[in-house]
C-alpha cells in the first residue's frame, strides 16, 4: 500500500504514543495527509490534517492533546498523542487527498487515498 501505519499499542491512560504513516516523497510533499480513527461500531472520526505546506487543522476532540507532523526526508507523516484517554481506543488510519479544502473539512469521503490502521488500545 501507500500508505503504511505502525507505532499502535497498548497504553494506560494519561500515557503517549507517536504513530508513524510511512508514504512516498511525492504524497507527502503534494498532497494533504491526515489521521482518523475508527473504534467498532462507531463512525470514522477525522483527527487532524496537514496541508502540504503545514498547516495544520485539529478536531475539537483532540485539540491540545495530539500533534500532527510530517518528515519530507522520511516521507513520513506523525501522530503524537499525549494525554491519552480510554475514549481515544480505536483504530488509527493515515490518509491523503490533492485537495487542501478537503483535508481541512477532516470529513473520510473526501480522502482517497487510506492505510490499513494501527490498533490503540488505552486502560484506565
Amino acid at each position: 500500500g501507500q500508505l503504511v501505519e505502525s507505532g499502535g499499542a497498548s497504553v494506560q491512560a494519561g500515557g503517549s504514543l507517536r504513530l508513524s504513516c510511512a508514504a512516498s516523497e511525492f504524497i507527502v510533499s503534494s498532497f494533504s495527509m491526515a489521521w482518523f480513527r475508527q473504534a467498532p461500531g462507531k463512525e470514522r472520526e477525522g483527527l487532524a490534517s496537514i496541508d502540504h505546506d503545514g498547516t495544520t487543522t485539529y478536531a475539537a476532540s483532540v485539540k491540545g492533546r495530539f500533534t500532527i507532523s510530517k518528515d519530507h526526508a522520511k516521507a513520513s507523516l506523525y501522530l503524537q498523542m499525549n494525554g491519552l484517554k480510554p475514549e481515544d481506543t480505536a483504530t488509527y488510519i493515515c490518509a491523503a487527498t490533492s485537495d487542501p479544502r478537503a483535508a481541512r473539512t477532516l470529513r473520510p469521503g473526501l480522502f482517497g487515498y487510506w492505510g490499513q490502521g494501527t490498533q490503540v488500545t488505552v486502560s484506565s
